[in-house]
């Protein structure tokens, strides 16, 4: 999987490089995240602008990585979902569960 990692006023965005995540992928970024948490990163905001796919492994990553943010009293949001990520998210309700943001830049002034 690719990760692009850009640091910003204090917080970490991780853009995720990738059409889809899924069970493939989602193991790597699940332990991206919590290698980032694990050396001292307390704001995550995750960038899914390329990502047109997510199934439950992906959304499993994502749940996984605000919970171990959230056990450190980090803050993990999500920004620039596509109409079918976000479909995904409302019909699971975790959209109730994430901060989610249009894009990267209101996700960095806002959260």
């Amino acid at each position: 999987m690719q990760i692009l990692t850009d640091q910003h006023e204090g917080k970490t965005v991780l853009r995720l490089k990738e059409e889809r995540l899924d069970a493939h992928n989602s193991g790597d970024l699940r332990d991206a995240i919590l290698k980032l948490l694990e050396a001292g990163t307390s704001h995550l905001v995750i960038d899914l602008t390329d990502v047109r796919f997510i199934d439950s492994s992906g959304l499993g990553a994502l749940l996984s990585g605000y919970k171990n943010a959230s056990l450190r009293s980090g803050t993990f949001v999500l920004a620039g979902l596509q109409p079918r990520v976000q479909s995904m998210f409302e019909l699971t309700r975790l959209h109730r569960v994430f901060d989610i943001y249009p894009n990267v830049e209101d996700a960095l002034s806002k959260a």
